[in-house]
């Protein structure tokens, strides 16, 4: 049956320079491996699918799932999905927030002003990184041991392990071999300059390592260790996708009571039907 759809690019304010998500905005009846099978068809890093709220407070459930796999939790699929469930015409309950029901629980989002920004939910995991598992990654990154200043656990859903480099110029110059975990790599540009870090996601697929544009649950999670560490202050904004040709711009902030939100622009390059 023909069934609403979106493709919505998100962290960014200039199309197809930011990261792609496909949003089906009707998904009753579908089964998980219908969902799966539609999924890996679109071969996005994520595909979401739009049903009723089932939660009290929730405006609307999504599930996310990537070509392989169910995710109980990303950021960009989040924001691109609530771009689009708005843009259907999905009226909030709430006049200032926006909350998406989905794997983790209920999710926050909210209009700023550089864009939908999303409430980053509670690590599933963090603490140190345990060190043959950092000699693990410096292997794979193609880099030294040393040249890794620290590694933590950043789990809010995918599975992040998180390296901190030296600086921006140390991310971008990175080439990777095959990865084997969800990686993300951060270092910081120089002081007064217009984004604070570099940020690159790799995640294994099919034997080889892909490179992830612009990352929303890996920024909200690094959110949270760097801003806990004293490593950065918010607001700040984080560049990602570089080295892909892309302009993505993740913009981090915190409000007085500790909670940290990531936002950025979407833009809908899509719009029809799909049969499903």
């Amino acid at each position: 049956m023909p069934r609403p759809f979106q493709q919505v690019d998100v962290f960014t304010t200039t199309p197809y320079r930011g990261n792609p998500v496909a949003v089906v905005l009707d998904g009753r009846g579908l089964t998980t491996e219908e969902m799966l099978e539609f999924a890996r068809w679109t071969n996005l890093s994520e595909t979401t699918f739009v049903l009723p709220p089932s939660a009290p407070g929730a405006d609307y459930r999504v599930r996310i799932f990537t070509p392989v796999s169910e995710l109980p939790f990303a950021g960009h699929p989040t924001l691109g999905t609530c771009h689009a469930w708005l843009a259907a015409g999905g009226t909030p309950s709430g006049t200032d927030v926006i909350v998406q029901e989905c794997g983790v629980g209920l999710v926050p989002v909210r209009r700023t002003g550089d864009g939908l920004a999303f409430a980053a939910p509670p690590l599933l995991r963090s603490g140190p990184v345990e060190e043959p598992v950092v000699e693990r990654v410096a292997r794979t990154l193609g880099i030294g041991r040393a040249e890794i200043l620290d590694a933590e656990w950043v789990d809010n859903g995918p599975g992040w392990v998180a390296v901190l480099l030296a600086s921006a110029d140390e991310v971008l110059a990175l080439r990777p071999g095959l990865v084997d975990l969800d990686v993300g790599v951060v270092g910081p540009y120089p002081e007064g300059s217009p984004e604070a870090f570099e940020v690159r996601a790799f995640f294994p697929k099919d034997g080889t390592t892909v490179e992830d544009p612009v990352t929303g649950s890996l920024n909200a999670s690094l959110a949270q260790w760097l801003l806990r560490t004293g490593r950065a202050e918010a607001p700040y904004v984080a560049s990602q996708g570089t080295v892909l040709g892309r302009a993505g711009r993740a913009h981090v902030s915190r409000d007085a009571d500790g909670a940290i939100w990531v936002g950025g622009g979407t833009i809908t390059c899509v719009t029809g039907e799909v049969k499903l």
